[in-house]
């Protein structure tokens, strides 16, 4: 799995578990979607993605390069 990917596939799952829990339990969970929400918009501007660094240190991305060198 690609960067990209796991980044979609990380902000898709968030978004998904804030409304859920914010439907089911509080509505203060909706405050992960929003985090999510601007995290992606602050990153489209400045280039800098939280996540990105930590999938990076996970090994997220690494099994693709070894295989392609």
């Amino acid at each position: 799995m690609n960067m990209e990917t796991a980044i979609r596939r990380l902000a898709g799952s968030l978004v998904l578990v804030g409304l859920v829990l914010g439907l089911t339990v509080s509505p203060w969970f909706f405050a992960i979607v929003a985090f999510v929400g601007l995290n992606l918009i602050q990153s489209t501007y400045t280039g800098f993605c939280p996540a990105e660094k930590i999938l990076s240190r996970v090994g997220t991305g690494e099994a693709q390069r070894v295989a392609r060198d």
